[in-house]
């Protein structure tokens, strides 16, 4: 099962507070997705190891020197009326819209409120003091929507704060108090140096209970949540819960690896599985925030998705890697520089792109208005390609794979090597189907369930408008062009499928035919 499947099947929250608290009723961000699947355990049988012990047997140097520049954030917000659909409140921020995208709206029970009797709501949350003029770091989540913040110092001291800067796609947060002190701070760290294994402490304030620290390891790098561009999460195991967003994740030398972001639970509570934001891309955009408040990404314009084994046999490349564009935006920075459906982006302003995650990493770090150089194959062969980055909201995201419920029609010519039955867009078709007069191509009217187009996830009602990257305007050119594809001794054939207004390539292996 992949991570993605998974992640589908658990609940991840962000760590906002031990909940909503707005009287007289309590919502909690955290979002289900069903009941958890039990597998078989196999005994085995391990050699002892060492117990995991703290430096010189004690955490306790470490914590007495980062515990007092760990905060607590309290935030005033206008309460947002349940929805009459979900029983969920209805947030605006990427973290909100990204449970219900992928996780749907069956979250933890809440009373319902009616809309008129919206009512103030405070939300906790953590974060830490890095310079001692009072600059503190935490989650964008745990501020986002507030109409005042207020933080907590160890000592109980309570200050207003003002919100410095945010980024929502890092999910990442500034925030300044003025104190009549020299604050107490934390050195950052580099999680570049992470090793798998290696000891971290999470420190904060979960469920409100006050200042606490847990300790743990390293349990994996490099996690994808799908909640952003960006995800590049440390996976740990020191208990965090609600109310750790935005607290430090330290190592063995005190410094700030990480910030504690998310858990990932099938009963809301911590069961060894959190994630941290790396503190090496954290503090980049710490100091961006810190000095204009805001970020601008770089902009391409193009949907993309992995090149799989099937799909770089299909186009000629001799491994998969980089990102396969599966549609250029029109009047984008792309469309301009000449980038075309079906190229694969190997390397973007000197740096290689392995897979989709690099090219959206690079593109958006380049400042809006830069010209880049591209690395694209296209039909066989290498070229380069000019650009000029631009601006926009929406950064360059992988193409949905997303079932898509679309109306079958009746048989019309086959394709039998890989199980498709089609037919041409005939003016009724195009009628029922709403499409375009210059949409050209084959809609797909069966799938055979034990062929490969059907394993590849091709479904009845998609449109066929390309064959291993030449256009297709009939169904009879469809099946032409996938038997010459296995004609050539290619092991699968790459169709360019649109589904729901938008395009993706699927290669469709001969070997399962």
């Amino acid at each position: 099962m992949s991570s993605h499947n998974i992640l589908r099947r658990h609940r991840v929250a962000a760590l906002l507070g031990a909940a909503l608290i707005i009287s007289p009723f309590v919502v909690s961000f955290a979002q289900s997705a069903g009941n958890t699947a039990v597998s078989n355990v196999v005994a085995t049988t391990q050699t002892p190891v060492a117990g995991i012990t703290a430096p010189n047997g004690s955490f306790a140097p470490i914590v007495a020197a980062d515990k007092p520049a760990v905060v607590t954030v309290t935030t005033v917000m206008k309460a947002q009326p349940a929805s009459a659909d979900d029983g969920m409140p209805l947030g605006n921020s990427p973290f909100d819209q990204y449970f219900r995208q992928f996780f749907g709206d069956q979250g933890m029970p809440a009373p319902r409120t009616p809309p008129q009797q919206a009512q103030r709501a405070e939300a906790l949350g953590s974060g830490f003091i890095v310079s001692a003029d009072g600059t503190i770091v935490t989650n964008n989540h745990v501020v986002d929507g507030a109409s005042s913040i207020k933080v907590t110092l160890d000592d109980g001291t309570e200050l207003p704060a003002k919100l410095i800067g945010r980024d929502a796609k890092n999910d990442l947060a500034v925030l300044k108090i003025k104190a009549d002190k020299s604050l107490p701070t934390v050195k950052w760290g580099d999680s570049d140096r992470l090793m798998t294994g290696d000891q971290v402490l999470a420190i904060g304030n979960p469920f409100g209970i006050g200042t606490t620290v847990t300790a743990g390891i390293v349990s994996a790098r490099g996690r994808d949540l799908h909640s952003g561009p960006f995800d590049d999460f440390i996976q740990i195991d020191a208990p965090i819960n609600h109310g750790n967003s935005g607290g430090p994740l330290v190592d063995v030398n005190g410094n700030v690896v990480g910030i504690n972001t998310a858990i990932y639970s099938p009963n809301g509570g911590s069961v060894g599985v959190g994630f941290a934001i790396p503190s090496d891309q954290a503090q980049k955009v710490v100091a961006k925030l810190m000095k204009d408040g805001s970020i601008q990404y770089g902009y391409l314009g193009v949907e993309i998705q992995p090149v799989t084994p099937d799909v770089a046999s299909a186009i000629g490349l001799d491994h998969p890697g980089g990102a396969l564009v599966s549609k250029v935006n029109d009047s984008s920075p792309a469309a301009s520089a000449g980038v075309e459906a079906g190229d694969v982006i190997t390397g973007f302003a000197g740096q290689d792109v392995k897979d989709p995650k690099d090219l959206s990493r690079a593109v958006a770090d380049v400042a809006p208005g830069a010209k880049e150089s591209l690395d694209v194959w296209r039909k066989g062969k290498a070229m380069q390609i000019s650009v000029n980055v631009g601006q926009n909201s929406d950064d360059v995201k992988t193409a949905s794979t997303d079932d898509s419920g679309m109306p079958s029609a009746e048989q019309g010519s086959r394709a039998p090597a890989i199980g498709l039955g089609l037919m041409d867009i005939t003016p009724d078709i195009r009628q029922e189907m709403n499409l375009a007069d210059n949409e050209h191509g084959a809609v797909v009217a069966r799938v055979s369930p034990d062929k490969a187009a059907a394993a590849a996830g091709i479904q009845p009602g998609d449109i066929i408008v390309a064959v291993n990257q030449a256009p297709v305007k009939s169904a009879r050119q469809v099946t032409q062009a996938i038997a010459q594809a296995s004609k050539s001794g290619r092991k699968s054939v790459l169709l360019l499928v649109e589904r729901d207004g938008g395009q993706i390539y699927v290669a469709v292996p001969f070997a399962n035919g």
